[in-house]
């Protein structure tokens, strides 16, 4: 069972940071696309962020400018570091990917998932 685990949540206020991060099985990350994502109470899951394996990364209009995503291919890690953080950001994170070269941030089918972490913004 393939398995991703997100670690760096946490609460702050607005216009903080935080930095996620994600670690992949070795075989994963080398053969896949990956991918952030965020659930707000009451709403659908986002995908905001996407990245191949070529680096393209696409992010979601909600975060663009203020979230970046990194990869550190020594570690398996793929990483998200969010800046200005709003109240409209809090959520529980999760990270995904799909074994395939290329992806985008809209795509519905990603066959693994974290267990998600949470953010909390407050105002």
């Amino acid at each position: 069972q393939v398995r991703l685990v997100e670690s760096g949540g946490g609460s702050v206020q607005a216009g903080g940071s935080l930095r996620l991060a994600c670690a992949a099985p070795g075989y994963v990350y080398a053969s896949s696309c990956m991918g952030w994502f965020r659930q707000a109470p009451g709403k659908e899951r986002e995908g905001i962020v996407s990245v191949d394996l070529y680096g393209v990364t696409q992010y979601a209009k909600s975060v663009k400018g203020r979230f970046t995503a990194s990869k550190d291919n020594a570690a398996n890690t793929l990483y998200l570091n969010m800046d200005n953080l709003e109240p409209e950001d809090t959520g529980m994170y999760y990270c995904a990917a799909v074994p395939y070269d290329i992806c985008s941030v809209q795509q519905k089918n990603w066959n693994y998932w974290g267990q998600g972490i949470q953010v909390t913004v407050s105002s």
